[in-house]
């Protein structure tokens, strides 16, 4: 009898606690509500939703922002993909790829600035031409740019990647190795929702590298 009054004490004042925490996190509108609530989400954010999608998406960037233009086409998501394609298809035919196997590549017409994408894990055996993946290279943070060749050398996935808006490769993604890759990019959020970051960075890059995109 009393470990059950005891128990009975104890849901009492759980459930008076988490009443009193809902209302100060959700439906308090005073200053005090208001701080609790952006802590709670920051902490929620943090430690639990991101470590929740990591897992399940079996990488650390489960959630990528695209932070410059140089996977960026003319016109985002109205561009005309044949008059595209006919400024950049030289940069493709070394490696043998053409407007039709282009067609069929995700995100066929490229990624803008402050896009958000949804990342999975990069598996090496079962990437493939077309891919876009994010990877560490030289630069400060991880690279989105996408698979233009793969090559299996002694057991080993070697990769090379490039940007849609770039003319040519940067001297660190042609010989991209398999620990070098961070995840998989398969579909796009979010486009722009970004930029509610992006921008309190933008002061600190180069001036040729600030604003909205333009085709190179």
């Amino acid at each position: 009898m009393t470990l059950k009054r005891g128990w009975k004490k104890f849901w009492k004042g759980f459930v008076d606690i988490s009443g009193k925490f809902w209302f100060l996190i959700w439906k308090d509108d005073s200053l005090k509500g208001w701080i609790f609530g952006l802590i709670f989400l920051f902490v929620f954010i943090k430690f639990i939703f991101f470590p929740t999608l990591s897992l399940f998406t079996g990488t650390e960037i489960p959630l990528a922002i695209v932070e410059s233009c140089s996977m960026y086409h003319k016109g985002n998501l109205l561009s005309d993909f044949n008059n595209w394609w006919e400024g950049h298809e030289n940069k493709y035919e070394p490696y043998v790829i053409n407007q039709l196997d282009f067609q069929d590549f995700v995100f066929k017409r490229g990624l803008n600035k402050g896009d958000i994408l949804f990342v999975i894990r990069a598996t090496p055996e079962k990437l493939e031409v077309g891919d876009v993946v994010i990877f560490n290279g030289a630069a400060k943070h991880p690279i989105i740019h996408r698979i233009i060749k793969i090559e299996n050398k002694n057991g080993e996935y070697i990769f090379q990647t490039i940007g849609d808006n770039n003319n040519q490769q940067l001297s660190f993604e042609t010989n991209i190795k398999e620990e070098q890759l961070v995840g998989k990019a398969v579909f796009k959020i979010a486009p722009y929702l970004g930029w509610g970051k992006l921008i309190f960075f933008e002061a600190n890059k180069p001036a040729s590298e600030r604003g909205l995109c333009k085709e190179n």
